[in-house]
This record gives structure tokens, sequence and C-alpha cells, in this order.
């Protein structure tokens, strides 16, 4: 299964959720002939993510329903710009509203979310990248959201990116033991990443042979000082492991984290804590 099929099953399963055996009250409310026209606006700033699964619940409900886009993926909006013009069944787009403008909003928010964390950061410094804090089912469209807002995607699943945590250390004995039985299991191309909580572990991570330390719940001060470690570690050669703070960033600290000199900045809140972008579809 690829992650387009993935994508329509999630669709079909919202669309369940909320239709269920049919749409009452348009059934109700609105006789089976009336044609329908609706705007969809941004209530407020922000960066447009979700459009390809918005138009799939339309076709889903009624392939009649046409949506025309006047904004792309990505695009920075201000209040009150138009995103879509929808034509077709009147019945037929009120029963796609809301599971629509669910996906919609929940990217787009996402997209923000990012967009907003980089422009905390100033420009010049580490890429910004997301985690697998993301929604269950939603995490292929929730990612492409973040790229949408100007950031990075980190490994998509356990099965692209080989990175130590805190519990796998445990669970092989050590951070030692940990690194190197993925050194020598990895496969050509796959890079080793250990998480390090202090700068002994990032020492011990470093003499393993680790490619990439991520530094965890490191204050500012404290990663300054792990990038002079690791600096030191390679002199009087350019370091040759790349460095990545995590754990608590926000919008009021991300600036601070980014002028300690590490390559990126993970930030699990992208995706698993952003507000919903405000859009709504007004009808004409």
């Amino acid at each position: 299964m690829n992650l387009d099929q993935i994508t329509r099953q999630l669709i079909e399963l919202a669309l369940w959720e909320d239709i269920g055996p049919g749409d009452l009250t348009s059934r109700l409310t609105v006789p089976a002939e009336t044609p329908g026209q609706a705007l969809v606006r941004a209530r407020t700033p922000l960066i447009l993510s979700g459009l390809g699964v918005f138009k799939e619940v339309f076709n889903q409900v009624d392939p009649q329903v046409k949506v025309v886009f006047s904004a792309k993926e990505g695009a920075s909006l201000p209040a009150g710009q138009t995103v879509a013009e929808i034509t077709g069944p009147a019945r037929s787009i009120l029963t796609g509203e809301r599971v629509s403008l669910n996906f919609l909003m929940r990217l787009s928010g996402i997209a923000t979310r990012t967009c907003q964390l980089l422009e905390a950061m100033g420009e010049g410094g580490p890429k910004l990248l997301d985690t697998r804090k993301t929604t269950p089912g939603l995490r292929a469209l929730e990612k492409a959201a973040v790229v949408h807002g100007g950031g990075y995607n980190h490994r998509f699943g356990l099965f692209d990116g080989v990175l130590i945590k805190d519990n796998h250390i445990r669970a092989a004995g050590s951070l030692t033991a940990a690194v190197t039985r993925a050194r020598q299991g990895a496969t050509h191309g796959f890079k080793v990443e250990a998480e390090v909580e202090d700068l002994e572990q990032a020492f011990e991570a470093l003499r393993a042979g680790a490619d990439i330390l991520l530094l965890d719940n490191m204050s500012p001060e404290t990663l300054k000082e792990a990038v002079a470690l690791v600096d030191k570690f390679f002199a009087p050669e350019p370091r040759r492991v790349l460095l990545e703070a995590s754990g608590g960033i926000n919008l009021d600290t991300v600036s601070e984290v980014a002028k300690t000199g590490v390559d990126f900045i993970s930030v699990g809140a992208i995706t698993h804590s952003a507000p919903a972008a405000d859009l709504g579809l007004d009808w004409l």
C-alpha cells in the first residue's frame, strides 16, 4: 500500500465518521437539485497546506463537485484571501464542508507554525526539523505541511533512520554498546544518531563513533559547551559529526538555540501542538 492509498483510506474513514448513513440536515433542508457555490477564505494570516486532501474529500463525497484553487501549497496568505471556489450540488458541498476544512485547517496550522519558528530563528542558522510526534495516520500529510512551511523532514519512521534514544541505551546496556552494534549492523548510507543528555554522554557517543548527536533538553549554555566539546574532539580538523538540538524548544526559546552552533533544531510541537489555522467556507 502506498501513501496515496493510505490518504484516500483516511479520507474515507473521516467521511464515514462524520456522515455515517447520511447527512440528515442537508437532506431535510436542501432540495436535491439545488446548485451550490462557495468560497474558502483565510480568516487569519497563514501558510497554506493540504490542498490535495481537501479536493479529494469532495471527490469522494460527489465527483460532480468542482474545486478550483486560487492559491498554492506553501503560499503565505493574508486574512480574507480566497483559497478556493467550490461549485456543484449544494447538498454535496454542505456534506463535505467540515471534513475538508478539518484537514485544511490542521495542515495549514502546521505549515504556519513551522514558518513562525523559522522567522524566530532568523536567517543563516540551523535547519528546522520535524519529528515522529505526529497524529496517527496523518504523518505523510503533516510532514508535507512542515515542508510547505519551510522546514525539513527528519526520518519518516523507524525504517529509514537509526536514532538511538534513552530507552535503546538502557535496553542495550550502554550507549557505547548501542552505537557500536548500530554501526556494525546498519546498511551502507545510514547515519547512526545517538541521543545524549549531558556532556559526558556526548563524549561517550563521539568515542563510540556516532555520526549525529541529538542534544536532548540542554540549555543554550550547555549546547554551546557541547558544540565546543565536539569541535575540540576533532581539532584541528573540522568536526565530522552533525549536532541536533531537541527537547522543549518553542517560539520563545528557538532564537537562542539557533545561536549555539548546532546544525539542526528538531521541534515535536510543530506537529503535535500546532494550533489549527482559521479558514472558513462562505456560501455565495
